[in-house]
């Protein structure tokens, strides 16, 4: 059986930094969001005598192996409902790498939605949501989409008020950050008054390193950085091309998230 599933990105609309966790996580604060900015996933599997996992897709900025959160994401699922499978992932890369936007995190908790349907359901919602939590902070609000207030390590979610608003996104092209850097760096940080000038905790913490991230916030005052980075969002601005960076514009906030669409 195969199914195709689209998986959104999610910008981070405040994000504080509460104190670091005896597991080395951090606890936070934060309100994500879903928006229309897409992966898409095309998952086959079939019951084998043993598992075979098998990653292919259109990007050359992501492993497919072992390495990739799918890969992993599909086998906390067969280990959690105890079944061998063979199971193939196309994975359509849309959403930028290591940029905030939760596009590793997007496409593990895609294809945990997707097992689950070509498997008949045997997993409700809450056990899917305990597999995700095992594999990272921000697969769970994937999972679920719209507009949610994350606390602990970004895992335990409740309702927060959706408000429909016009995205633009910028990124540098050549810079990616991954979150152990930039949770580094805020550890490492003298913590100073003008972080509460800054509604995400991470973009105080690194603007000060990259000439890329200072031209953005000097070309667009407004724009906030989205999760580790490099993304910044600006609402209700079209962004002008600019050399060297990815610019998204036209995009929305979502109410929903990863979804079947055949």
């Amino acid at each position: 059986m195969k199914i195709k599933v689209k998986c959104p990105a999610k910008i981070n609309l405040d994000l504080k930094i509460l104190n670091r966790r005896p597991d080395g996580f951090h606890n936070i604060e934060s309100t994500m969001q879903a928006i229309d900015l897409y992966d898409y996933l095309t998952v086959s599997a079939e019951i084998a005598p043993e598992t075979t996992i098998k990653l292919s897709g259109n990007s050359d900025e992501i492993p497919y192996d072992e390495k990739n959160i799918v890969y992993k994401a599909v086998k906390e699922f067969l280990n959690f409902t105890q079944k061998t499978a063979h199971v193939e992932v196309f994975i359509e890369k849309n959403i930028p790498v290591s940029a905030g936007l939760a596009g590793g995190s997007t496409d593990g908790a895609g294809v945990i939605l997707a097992l689950n349907e070509i498997f008949g359901r045997p997993l409700n919602e809450s056990k899917m949501h305990e597999i995700c939590a095992k594999l990272g902070s921000d697969l769970n609000f994937c999972f679920v989409g719209g507009c949610k207030k994350a606390t602990s390590r970004g895992e335990i979610l409740e309702n927060a008020e959706f408000v429909k608003r016009n995205i633009s996104l910028i990124k540098p092209i050549n810079l990616g950050i991954s979150a152990k850097e930039a949770y580094t760096k805020f550890a490492d940080k003298e913590k100073t008054p003008e972080r509460d000038n800054f509604v995400n905790d991470l973009e105080w913490a690194i603007i000060g390193d990259y000439e890329e991230l200072k031209t953005i916030k000097r070309l667009y005052p407004n724009a906030i950085m989205t999760g580790s980075g490099s993304t910044f969002y600006i609402f209700d601005t079209q962004i002008a091309s600019l050399n060297g960076y990815w610019v998204k514009n036209s995009l929305s906030t979502i109410t929903k998230g990863c979804e079947v669409i055949y």
